[in-house]
């Protein structure tokens, strides 16, 4: 199997095991009808993987590499908050009338700010430090914005990146590890969706900074399970799994803001079937 089912796995039942329940509290998420939608969750869950082994995408299910690539550079890229420019449909339900998500991602990706060097915004700032200095421990980004919070349609789930950059004896090049802080997330719905983005993301920055990808570290708070996905999760872990596909990047970009979702590819990407119509918390 592959390293990203079998730590996919392993989260599942050490949360259905060894979770905590939050039946009969006061929950903000709800189900379409009205319904509480409660869960099962684990605190502080630390899942790492060695993007220089295997790609983390798991084979128990189909995770749509492109439309994930896609919504990253939504937020990374474009620093878009509006729906219309995002070929997938996720965000709908958050967005106004106009296709606004408010003051959130990729808004908060777009603001300059003033630095030493210039202005910049976060991910120009974060390009610049890689190519300039690399062995910066201060390589960071943060989109949970107090000030703007009451003008985001929905809080940001993944909100920090911190990367880091080693020297490995004996390589030429240096190698770009990365840390994705994640106050929430839905596991069934979201957490392969998050791990290939942000995998993606690193691969992207370490080519055109000409660094090989290490080691990407998802750390979540509250891991949880909802309420009417348990029975779902408890099919999918029981699945066959199979090898790790091959992940190949566009050698020839070498600039962020080239990269779209067709630069991504997986080979022998053999998987179980989907699952249709995961019902969503809102």
């Amino acid at each position: 199997m592959s390293l990203a089912d079998k730590i996919f796995i392993n989260m599942c039942r050490d949360i259905l095991e060894n979770g905590t329940s939050t039946e009969g509290e006061k929950v903000r998420p709800h189900w379409e009808d009205g319904t509480p939608a409660y869960t099962v969750k684990k605190f502080g869950v630390v899942n790492r993987y060695d993007l220089s082994k295997e790609f983390p995408i798991i084979t128990l299910r189909r995770t749509a590499l492109k439309s994930a690539t896609d919504e990253m550079l939504w937020i990374w890229q474009s620093k878009s908050n509006n729906i219309h420019d995002l070929h997938s449909h996720i965000w709908d339900e958050w967005a106004d009338e106009e296709g606004s998500i408010g003051k959130a991602y990729g808004y908060q990706m777009g603001v300059k700010h003033q630095y030493k060097e210039g202005m910049m915004d976060q991910v120009d700032r974060v390009i610049y430090d890689l190519k300039n200095n690399p062995f910066s421990r201060r390589i960071m980004t943060n989109i949970y914005v107090h000030q703007d919070l009451h003008e985001m349609r929905l809080y940001p789930c993944a909100y920090s990146m911190t990367f880091n950059v080693s020297q490995k004896k004996g390589d030429d090049k240096l190698t770009l590890n990365a840390i994705l802080n994640q106050r929430s997330q839905d596991v069934l719905a979201a957490n392969n969706w998050n791990v290939v983005q942000y995998a993606v993301l690193v691969h992207m920055l370490a080519q055109v900074c000409d660094m090989q990808v290490g080691e990407f570290v998802h750390v979540i708070a509250d891991a949880h399970i909802y309420d009417r996905h348990i029975p779902i999760i408890k099919e999918l872990i029981e699945r066959p799994v199979y090898e790790a596909p091959i992940f190949t990047l566009n050698p020839e970009i070498k600039d962020f803001y080239q990269f779209t979702r067709n630069d991504v590819k997986l080979e022998n990407y053999v998987t179980g079937p989907q699952i249709e119509n995961i019902p969503i918390a809102i």
